[in-house]
């Protein structure tokens, strides 16, 4: 047999040398998708065909970055349901980027003394990508408990309190990307849509605090406040969960006030500790 001899193209028609860099970014990407997606839904896992939707990928496409995901830990699939949820290489990696990341630590006591002060239920949430991460959670010593996130929940940032109070103060630009992108999974928490967000958002940057009264879980309420770096991003909110009765309009400022406080705190806690 006699190989072919390649004929060299002319210089215009010579594909980019950066293309295999970009499509192995491009893989990267979409398997981050789908870790998302799973992490979105780590109570209840997810379906082949949930992925698919979430992650905007071709099913073929998104079954093969969850078959090497599977193989490599990251994602495990229950074989009754076909589910997939989170595998164990996530926890063993997160308990080795622990001892660099002790946001809870330097965040706790604050978590503590609003919970103290207030009676309610305090939650602590991160930024990741377009989503908001439930991190840590005090209870206070009001009898009805609002425990409307557990420790690990994702939401797409705008839904809840703490999404919403890491939207504040996004530039416009950033904001009309974020909520575009989380678009289709603000229909899973109570119907939410893009204008509710925009107009929850413009209220809270009026205000000062971010307030979800739309009822994500019905019968409660809940009130974020940002917590900024030493350039002024938003990296964490802290907000409040209480019954709805006990979210009236002079209890916001109050608990705003009390939530505002502890916020400063951390956040010059943090720039002593140089961590954001």
């Amino acid at each position: 047999m006699i190989a072919a001899v390649p004929v060299p193209a002319p210089a215009a028609a010579v594909a980019p040398a950066a293309s295999p860099r970009r499509e192995g970014t491009q893989s990267i990407q979409r398997a981050a998708a789908v870790v998302r997606v799973i992490a979105s839904r780590s109570r209840t896992g997810v379906r082949l065909t949930e992925v698919v939707h979430h992650a905007h990928l071709e099913r073929s496409t998104a079954r093969r970055i969850l078959k090497c995901l599977v193989a490599e830990g990251l994602v495990m699939q229950d074989l009754e349901s076909r589910r997939y949820f989170l595998g164990p290489l996530i926890f063993e990696l997160g308990l080795a980027a622990a001892p660099q990341f002790n946001l809870v630590d330097v965040c706790r006591p604050s978590l503590q003394r609003i919970a103290e002060r207030t009676g309610d239920t305090v939650f602590l949430t991160v930024r990741s990508g377009y989503d908001s991460v439930c991190l840590d959670r005090r209870e206070g010593s009001f009898p009805i408990k609002t425990l409307t996130l557990d420790v690990g929940t994702r939401r797409p940032l705008g839904a809840g309190a703490g999404g919403l109070a890491l939207l504040m103060l996004l530039p416009d630009e950033a904001v009309t990307e974020i909520v575009a992108a989380n678009a289709v999974r603000f229909t899973s928490y109570n119907h939410l849509t893009v204008p509710a967000v925009m107009k929850l958002l413009a209220r809270a940057r009026a205000a000062g605090y971010a307030l979800n009264d739309i009822h994500i879980t019905p019968g409660a309420s809940s009130l974020g406040i940002p917590v900024v770096n030493r350039w002024g991003h938003p990296f964490a909110a802290i907000s409040v969960g209480a019954i709805e009765s006990r979210m009236v309009a002079h209890r916001q400022v109050e608990i705003a006030a009390i939530v505002t406080a502890e916020v400063r705190l951390i956040e010059k806690a943090m720039r002593a500790a140089s961590l954001q």
